[in-house]
């Protein structure tokens, strides 16, 4: 086959739309183009339609019912809404919000926000490994404390958190469970009742679907009940998220996961496979590599490492009409700070600035990995002759 370059390995960052859901989406851009709050007709009906078949594909893969998924426009705003939400509405119980140092800026952010307003905020460590402590999490909890937020898999080093374990803990002390799921929703098994979770966001770009659509699942046949809406209009999304439904994409997101389900286990043998030959392939010509994130609960398709002696940033710059690969987050790629994930796990100097992330996807193959590794071994040899 003919390799397209740059290949791109950074489909953490985002990932192409699948053939397939665009394919899906085309109708509601021109002929089936009605506003899904519209139902006195025909147009508005099969908007409507498509909306909730899209709700229930959604909720399937992740053991939730329809009623329990809200629209939203990606996973920044559910997390915001999650937080926010849940903060306000149960201000009178108590004012304390338990994460973790590692978390998106999606969540980060939003809790420095609810600190300045008064909230406490506990921002627990991790290991070297990028693990949460579930005894940290229950050492934590206070007769105020309301939420506990803690991501399912990390965004730069793939780490897999105990989620069942943590959601089992705040529930056994009468405190509401949320995880960014943005990372694995679509690319692991996610269960919401037997994990424990009482909200869970997600976004459609993450799984080959559209930009700009997400949801947040909150457990209960009452979402009002759990959050304080914080958008006011039309009263769309049960009251909880107002504003004209973003049909095309609500269609694409669950054809997206629909397909997830189908291939999400043969996609992870395939990604596991490769992401064992580069990290092999790597300490095999350098004799200074390190893995960044757990060694086994860590997401299929992610590679983080770290090259002693190079600069990731130089690295980048030297491959960038090869290979796209990230040196961080993409949410943080415009920051000259080094990676708030790679300091809580406690890298050196040495490691912190050499971190790079590669981040498979459906539509590499292995003509490109084999590729990859070529690109940054003669790379590699290029910048120590430099």
């Amino acid at each position: 086959m003919t390799i397209k370059f740059p290949i791109y390995m950074d489909y953490h960052a985002t990932t192409p739309v699948d053939p397939r859901v665009l394919e899906s989406m085309l109708p509601y851009f021109s002929e089936k183009f009605g506003n899904a709050s519209s139902i006195d007709h025909l147009y508005g009906l099969w908007a409507e339609e498509a909306v909730e078949s899209a709700r229930e594909k959604v909720a399937k893969i992740i053991n939730a019912r329809p009623d329990e998924i809200i629209f939203t426009s990606g996973a920044t705003e559910s997390d915001n809404l999650a937080l926010v939400g849940v903060m306000e509405k149960f201000s009178q119980k108590g004012d304390h919000l338990i994460t973790c140092v590692t978390e998106h800026k999606a969540i980060l952010d939003t809790a420095k926000k609810l600190e300045e307003k008064g909230k406490k905020v506990t921002f627990l460590p991790v290991d070297q490994y990028g693990m949460v402590n579930p005894e940290d999490v229950a050492s934590s909890i206070t007769d105020k404390t309301v939420l506990i937020s803690i991501m399912t898999a990390n965004n730069e080093i793939g780490t897999i958190a105990p989620i069942q374990e943590i959601g089992r803990i705040a529930h056994d002390h009468g405190v509401l469970f949320h995880t960014d799921a943005a990372q694995a929703v679509g690319h692991i098994p996610i269960d919401v009742n037997k994990m424990n979770i009482d909200l869970l966001s997600m976004s459609a770009h993450k799984i080959y679907g559209p930009k700009g659509i997400g949801a947040l699942f909150i457990k209960g046949r009452n979402p009002k009940g759990k959050l304080t809406p914080q958008m006011s209009g039309g009263g769309q999304e049960r009251g909880v998220r107002s504003g004209t439904l973003n049909v095309p994409g609500i269609v694409g997101f669950g054809t997206a996961l629909e397909i997830a389900a189908k291939e999400m286990k043969d996609e992870n043998i395939r990604f596991r496979k490769w992401t064992s030959q580069m990290y092999q392939s790597f300490c095999e010509f350098h004799d200074d590599v390190k893995l960044n994130g757990h060694p086994t609960h860590r997401l299929a398709h992610n590679l983080n490492v770290s090259f002693g002696g190079i600069e990731s940033k130089a690295l980048l710059h030297l491959i960038r009409n090869e290979l796209a690969i990230s040196a961080g987050s993409a949410c943080t790629t415009t920051s000259v700070e080094p990676s708030h994930v790679l300091k809580a796990i406690g890298l050196s100097e040495r490691y912190l600035f050499s971190a790079v992330r590669f981040g498979l996807g459906r539509f590499n193959s292995e003509e490109e990995i084999e590729d990859s590794i070529n690109i940054i071994i003669k790379s590699i040899q290029k910048l120590y002759k430099i």
